[in-house]
């Protein structure tokens, strides 16, 4: 694809190193990865969404995402899914949170935290996520799970959370413009059941 003749906004990663982007779906990051590789970055994106419901949506939203990654030549990595293990963790008791709420806190801590523990293991530097892209989720919960999964991994590691604010810089409409432009899907709620408008 081709992209933007220059970047949005200049980006100073937190560490030198690998960078590990969690992406939620093509959508979110979509001007987040053009404009990191318009910055000469290359991060490695790595699809760890469990918490997606039915497994038809999920396949939808992976094959989107890895569509634009092969466009841009970036490495993606599909972690297991498992939302079994999603519900016993984070959803069950939490069936009627509101959006924003306590269940969206722990299943940003689930995700986040299998992003972190793939980081540590594969020499990766930084960690960042596409989550702190939609003006639905709440910026200070993603923060907290995302330097929470990189505090606890251990003795040794070394994954530095990145809390960059996705929505500025002009980063939001021009994410609205490659939505259009690219025809991706564009689903219509978070993923979980508990999200999905036939729920409320």
């Amino acid at each position: 694809m081709d992209l933007c003749a220059a970047p949005l906004v200049k980006l100073n990663p937190p560490a030198e190193g690998k960078i590990l982007l969690h992406a939620c779906c093509a959508p979110c990051s979509s001007a987040i990865l053009e404009c990191m590789v318009q910055n000469g970055l290359k991060p490695t994106v790595f699809f760890s969404n469990s918490n997606i419901t039915p497994r038809d949506e999920y396949e939808i939203r992976k094959a989107e995402l890895i569509r634009y990654c092969e466009s841009l030549g970036l490495e993606w990595v599909d972690d297991d899914y498992d939302h079994e293990e999603w519900l016993r963790q984070v959803g069950r008791g939490r069936e009627a949170e509101p959006e924003r709420g306590s269940r969206c806190a722990a299943c940003f801590r689930f995700r986040l935290a299998r992003a972190a523990a793939y980081a540590s293991l594969y020499g990766f530097a930084v960690l960042t996520t596409t989550l702190a892209s939609s003006r639905w989720k709440n910026l200070d919960q993603v923060n907290e799970a995302g330097e929470k999964a990189c505090r606890e991994l251990g003795p040794g590691a070394q994954v530095t959370w990145w809390p960059m604010n996705w929505r500025k810089g002009g980063l939001q409409p021009r994410r609205g413009e490659l939505i259009r432009e690219l025809g991706f899907y564009n689903q219509t709620f978070c993923g979980c059941e508990f999200s999905h408008p036939a729920s409320e």
